[in-house]
């Protein structure tokens, strides 16, 4: 009988062991996929933003870069968390074979996420007709071209979570962030070169076409994939248990957009158009150190529900170790590196954006003291962590305002850098902490904490 169990849990060990070192390797290849595309996404930005600040000059890419801001927080916040609540509940469907209710979350999460991005449109122009001078000034025709983009930057972001949710990382990232870049850059060209003026509505004008056309190669793509591995059945709905995991998720992405684009908010209200441009484009260069972790985190954050799901907290703990560890690593590499090229980078601009380098600086600073701290957001957003990952990037997002509302008007551009360098930094202790609290696991780098595990 001894005999018998020791082989057993020897066995049961070994299993564990096998799915782990599979999981790794899962994950570091995505990861790496991840990361290739989005630094080649990022590269086709740089040049496209580049373009636009040559073609348009510092107050019309001003006004572009304002717009793009708005469009980008609620974008990703109109999702209503159905693109992070694929990574959650495809996978736990799809292990216990439940057919039935992922087909209704792709077909529910579809119609929410449309549904809602429609919406807040609609209430955008309501809001800015309601306030009336915008709508009488050089943002009038960005705006309402921003209002059509917004839908389908929405259901861009929904399809990404759901690709995301098969581990299919080419088909989520290169879509949105490849070509998509690539096409804005390659439109606004094109319709400068026949004429149309440099001017900030046509920039919006292009990134509407490449967006709607970036989003129907997706989505094509996907659904062909998603019919190959699904079987037929009668959708089923969960809509209470769905909107109760994903609310708390779409209150922390519209946290997290507004917490990474808040000092180009603030800038917009408190400076004038050609100042938020000069920030905006260090912000472009500085977006290289933070993509280690959007790729580490499109890579692994599934696993960690999946590993989870199986019991296996030693399995987990090990997972969230190497992922803190290699993307502290990799984002302190890219950062000294765009650093060391901010002069070129930034020259490329023109001569006038040479003075954005301590802003540069200071962001990457703050990208990479953050990353001390690990995966925490991951886990508490996949693993029964949401509201309190919500409660944490709202009480940073205040912060953040708060500091950037100080600092702006005595040290200017540098005041809005060192206010978002800070919060950055105290976003991820708090959610080291709380991901510690809660799982037991510690996620930062150095060792802050004791490790137990639950």
């Amino acid at each position: 009988m001894g005999i018998a169990t020791d082989g057993t849990e020897g066995r049961t060990l070994g299993a564990a062991l096998l799915r782990v070192r599979t999981f790794r390797a899962g994950a570091a290849g995505a990861a790496l996929d991840v990361f290739a595309i989005r630094i080649a996404g990022a590269a086709f930005a740089y040049v496209a933003q580049v373009l636009m600040a040559r073609l348009m000059g510092r107050t019309e890419y001003g006004i572009f870069a304002a717009v793009w801001v708005w469009i980008a927080i609620l974008g990703h916040s109109s999702t209503l968390g159905f693109a992070q609540g694929a990574c959650r509940f495809l996978p736990a469907d799809q292990a216990r074979g439940d057919i039935a209710h992922i087909r209704g979350f792709l077909i529910g999460g579809a119609f929410a996420t449309g549904i809602c991005a429609c919406a807040v449109a609609l209430i955008g122009l309501a809001l800015v007709w309601i306030q009336g001078s915008l709508l009488n000034g050089p943002y009038a025709g960005p705006l309402l071209l921003a209002a059509l983009v917004l839908p389908l930057f929405t259901l861009q972001d929904y399809l990404e979570g759901v690709a995301r949710s098969q581990n299919w990382a080419v088909l989520a990232i290169a879509p949105p962030y490849l070509l998509r870049q690539g096409l804005i850059m390659a439109a606004m060209v094109g319709a400068v070169a026949l004429g149309a003026p440099a001017e900030a509505w046509v920039a919006v004008a292009c990134t509407l076409a490449a967006t709607g056309f970036a989003l129907a190669i997706q989505a094509g793509l996907l659904i062909l994939r998603l019919r190959s591995v699904l079987p037929p059945a009668e959708p089923r709905y969960r809509w209470r248990q769905w909107l109760r995991a994903c609310l708390p998720i779409a209150a922390t992405e519209l946290a997290h957009s507004a917490f990474n684009m808040i000092d180009v908010v603030v800038l917009s209200v408190m400076m004038p158009p050609m100042a938020v441009g000069l920030y905006f484009v260090a912000t472009r260069i500085q977006q290289f150190v933070p993509f280690v972790q959007f790729a580490a985190s499109a890579a692994t954050a599934q696993r960690f529900t999946a590993i989870h799901a199986s019991g296996d907290a030693p399995g987990l703990a090990e997972l969230v170790r190497l992922q803190a560890r290699l993307t502290f690593a990799a984002t302190t590499a890219i950062g000294v590196a765009v650093i060391a090229a901010g002069p070129l980078l930034l020259g490329m601009f023109g001569p006038e954006f040479q003075g954005s380098l301590p802003i540069l600086a200071v962001l990457v600073a703050g990208n990479v003291a953050a990353s001390l701290f690990g995966p925490g957001e991951d886990l508490l957003t996949m693993i029964d962590g949401e509201r309190l990952c919500a409660a944490i990037t709202v009480a940073m997002l205040a912060l953040a305002a708060l500091l950037c509302a100080v600092f702006v008007p005595p040290l200017g551009l540098l005041g809005a850098a060192i206010a978002m360098a800070i919060a950055n930094v105290l976003r991820g202790a708090g959610m080291a902490i709380a991901a510690f609290l809660v799982h037991g696991i510690a996620t930062p780098v150095l060792p802050f904490f004791g490790r137990r595990h639950p």
